[in-house]
């Protein structure tokens, strides 16, 4: 099925490439790598704020990751010319931001993971990382960054 077909079907209208808020760019492809920096979770236009295990739970966290991964959807049919042309997912990483003993940092990063399985079956397949870290740009709850393969 076509990726877009695929958005549609999952009622998923992407964004498009956000602005970033300092002295950076939101993508550099390198060869067949396309590196997409950091997206911080973001709710009605603005930063979706909280602590996992203060102030937000663990069904926010990955709704709040889930989010992220559309607005890096995104950013990535922007720097690869379109999500067809997405050969594989390579690497994930997520910040969550958390309290010290807070441990389900990688069931936050479900949300994301879980997206970019249903977008892209196998290809969305990644490998990944998830950290607790004690803040975010922002007071951001989620960061995410990623790294695809494109054809």
């Amino acid at each position: 099925m076509n990726i877009d077909d695929k958005l549609k079907q999952l009622g998923i209208e992407l964004p498009a490439v956000a602005t970033p808020a300092a002295a950076y760019v939101p993508f550099i492809q390198t060869g067949r790598q396309v590196f997409l920096s950091g997206h911080i979770a973001r709710r009605d236009g603005k930063p979706w704020t909280g602590k996992l295990g203060q102030d937000m739970g663990t069904t926010d966290g990955a709704a709040a990751a889930r989010a992220v991964a559309i607005d890096m959807l995104g950013t990535l049919r922007a720097a690869a010319g379109g999500l067809n042309r997405v050969a594989r997912i390579v690497k994930v990483m997520c910040l969550v931001n958390s309290t010290p003993d807070y441990t389900e940092q990688h069931l936050v990063a479900n949300g994301c993971s879980e997206l970019l399985a249903q977008v892209f079956g196998e290809r969305g397949q990644h490998a990944r990382s998830a950290f607790g870290v004690a803040s975010i740009p922002l007071g951001a709850c989620v960061e995410i960054e990623l790294i695809a393969e494109v054809e």
